[in-house]
């Protein structure tokens, strides 16, 4: 695998968009809907722990049989950042662990979601650091400062749980799952999922107040 390193635009107005809905209910739910349920990764990519980020994608493309620890995208990383890793979907194999989340939050990067596997996942909650996984394994990896040669390559095109992730992508993800929204697209899915959670918050209302099927299509035309 040929190495690459890159970066990519960052858009903190985006961003804060991004955070105003994500504290909303479902919030993955809700941006997989306003995309016609598109981006969504595949369910067997969990949180470790309940937890709810958002953030630009840090892409991290991985050997499959030779794992290492991204820790070289720390360097790269910003706040507001998530790190996106394409493990090959290896499920007995950590490629991250609470030395790497403690060292990540020192740098801003507000989690990590992996195509494979985590560990360390008591420390990781205790510091409030949260991946999304296929698994959880006590088996580690090499290090990129063990010797061996650094096998990955960061912020290029990878694939993770099945959709494509470009550097830059905006990820949401929480106990629904994780859920991506190209940077091309990002400004309009922001938009669409705000009004999809504010009408779902005026629904739950209504909901609350005994109003029917009917009652809801009459003001919305949808549920």
């Amino acid at each position: 695998m040929l190495k690459q390193f890159n970066d990519f635009e960052r858009r903190p107005d985006l961003l804060a968009r991004f955070d105003a809905v994500l504290s909303c209910y479902s919030a993955a739910a809700v941006f997989a809907d306003v995309q016609y349920r598109t981006g969504v990764m595949d369910s067997g990519i969990k949180p470790a722990f309940r937890a709810k980020i958002c953030g630009q994608a840090i892409t991290v493309q991985l050997s499959k049989g030779d794992l290492v620890d991204p820790l070289r995208a720390l360097e790269m990383g910003h706040p507001g950042d998530v790190i996106v890793v394409d493990a090959g979907g290896d499920v007995n194999t950590s490629v991250c662990g609470a030395l790497m989340g403690g060292l990540a939050q020192n740098h801003g990067i507000r989690g990590m979601v992996i195509d494979g596997a985590g560990r360390d996942t008591d420390e990781l909650e205790d510091l409030n650091w949260p991946i999304w996984v296929r698994a959880i394994t006590a088996r580690g990896t090499h290090t990129m400062f063990s010797g061996r040669k650094e096998e990955l390559s960061i912020n290029v095109p990878i694939a993770c749980g099945g959709v494509v992730v470009n550097p830059g992508d905006f990820i949401v993800a929480d106990l629904m799952g994780v859920v991506v929204v190209p940077l091309a697209r990002a400004e309009e899915v922001v938009q669409l999922a705000s009004e999809q959670a504010t009408r779902e918050e005026q629904t739950r209302a209504l909901v609350k107040q005994g109003k029917t099927v009917e009652d809801l299509l009459a003001e919305f035309g949808r549920i």
